[in-house]
């Protein structure tokens, strides 16, 4: 089988990234299970979410981020999940990679000791069976109540009565960003918004925890991914839950008279 060319690389990429948004969302348990359906990619069975708003929130900003791996702007895409109160707990980071210069003419051609398709393939579902086992290592974040009827978003952030996510694209150092008006929403894709600095991995505390979850090298564009624990969400793992009155009145009944 012929090596894949920056074409499909970039295209595959950015497909396999929708894949884990969803997988993330369900994973993490931050819309309820019943707003979801089993899909098959990549021979194995997946979770989609079936809210038309959410899917072309999420379709909408993966088309600008395939966009921008096509113009090798890339460095990181973050998903960032937040708390009520919009506290970052996790972050889930893509990080790009740049192995080799292709000029415009030749980026359909298969590049010389590239990455099969199918070998893309199995390392995508690689990465999509970590993602959905990641709550055996992170453990499960509070559970989240139903989606909120009006849907609060920007270009880059969905929120729920009670959770968000936001998708956060951190580009290399000598790129501009994509930044559009932020009072106009109707372009497709809409225009990317300022990030919040407490949200991005150079806002991250370096008490943080990072765990490297998975990394592919396809010989043209690399890509790995690891997920982070935000300081905030690891002091409040250390705290002992409170006790309800309830509680301590029961275990004083239990004491010999």
């Amino acid at each position: 089988m012929a090596e894949i060319s920056l074409t499909y690389n970039l295209k595959g990429m950015a497909e396999f990234i929708e894949v884990a948004i969803h997988t993330i969302l369900y994973a993490r348990q931050i819309y309820p299970p019943d707003l979801f359906v089993r899909r098959k990619r990549y021979d194995m069975p997946v979770f989609q979410s079936r809210h038309p708003a959410l899917n072309e929130y999420i379709s909408g900003a993966v088309k600008a981020i395939a966009d921008e791996l096509a113009s090798g702007n890339i460095q990181k895409v973050v998903i960032v999940i937040k708390d009520k109160d919009q506290v970052p707990l996790e972050r889930f980071i893509f990080a790009v990679q740049n192995m080799i210069e292709v000029e415009a003419y030749n980026r359909d051609v298969s590049v010389q000791e590239a990455m099969t398709s199918a070998a893309l393939s199995r390392y995508f579902r690689a990465f999509l069976v970590k993602l959905s086992m990641v709550e055996s290592q992170l453990g499960s974040l509070e559970p989240q109540g139903s989606l909120a009827q009006s849907i609060q978003a920007s270009c880059t952030n969905y929120v729920t009565d009670d959770a968000s996510f936001a998708i956060l694209l951190e580009l290399r150092d000598d790129k501009e960003p994509p930044i559009g008006p932020q009072d106009d929403m109707s372009q497709d894709p809409p225009p990317w918004v300022p990030a919040d600095k407490q949200y991005t991995t150079l806002g991250t505390p370096d008490d943080a925890q990072l765990h490297l979850l998975r990394v592919v090298e396809t010989g043209i564009v690399n890509l790995s991914l690891a997920v982070q624990e935000s300081k905030e969400k690891l002091e409040r793992l250390k705290k002992p839950p409170n006790k309800s009155n309830s509680d301590q009145n029961g275990k004083e009944s239990e004491k010999p008279t």
